[in-house]
């Protein structure tokens, strides 16, 4: 295995953590966004507040994109095993 091919698997596992991460993050960012406007608005500060929106929201959006996420990863499993033989020499 050669230095080159080390650098791609790495490239494409981070590529495909950023692409599976990437619905979740933004989907707490906006809910967080949206509390904390909430917040400012009402001068609430409780901290379950901004927590337990976030779950509910998370938890949606991997009921949402769970699949697409599991395809992904999937994806990129066959085709590390389906490379391996190359990988060795």
């Amino acid at each position: 295995m050669t230095e080159g091919q080390v650098l791609d698997i790495v490239r494409d596992a981070i590529y495909n953590i950023i692409i599976c991460a990437a619905p979740l993050l933004l989907i707490s960012l906006i809910v967080g966004l949206i509390v904390s406007i909430f917040q400012t608005v009402t001068s609430i500060q409780e901290q379950t507040l901004t927590f337990v929106p976030k779950i509910v929201a998370v938890f949606l959006g991997m009921l949402i994109f769970g699949a697409f996420i599991l395809t992904t990863l999937t994806d990129y499993m066959t085709e590390l095993w389906t490379n391996f033989s190359t990988f060795l020499g």
